[in-house]
């Protein structure tokens, strides 16, 4: 199985809102508890839910933020989540490399300092 980076934390609890038949596979819609962690869900990225890393299918922002996630049929016989149901909370750990990428950012970040060297050399060729 593939997936994302995990370290096995809980970066906080989520409700599953629904759950919705898709043929054989089940949409889950999920709302954290704390909104903060939103800011590392993309559709098409990784979330973990319950210790397993499961693939965003989409995402809702505004002020009922949520995103839901589809379970295939091989997934559904090796996670936990698979047999829970609305209302239920889940664990959920959102992708590190978010986290690495939003602390590299933060103020004076190596990524801050990359990003100045590269426009200097820039402005040193264009002779600026």
């Amino acid at each position: 199985m593939g997936g994302h980076f995990m370290q096995g934390h809980v970066d906080t609890v989520a409700t599953i809102l629904s759950m919705t038949p898709d043929g054989n596979s089940p949409v889950f819609r999920i709302q954290p508890r704390d909104r903060s962690v939103l800011r590392y869900i993309v559709e098409n990225g990784y979330v973990t839910l319950d210790g397993a890393s499961i693939t965003i299918t989409r995402f809702q922002d505004g002020e009922n933020r949520w995103w839901e996630v589809m379970l295939i049929a091989y997934t559904q016989e090796k996670v936990v989540t698979a047999a829970k149901e609305k209302g239920e909370d889940v664990n959920i750990e959102v992708d590190m490399v978010g986290k690495y990428v939003e602390k590299s950012a933060d103020g004076g970040g190596v990524l801050e300092k990359m990003v100045h060297q590269y426009i200097d050399e820039r402005l040193k060729t264009n002779g600026r």
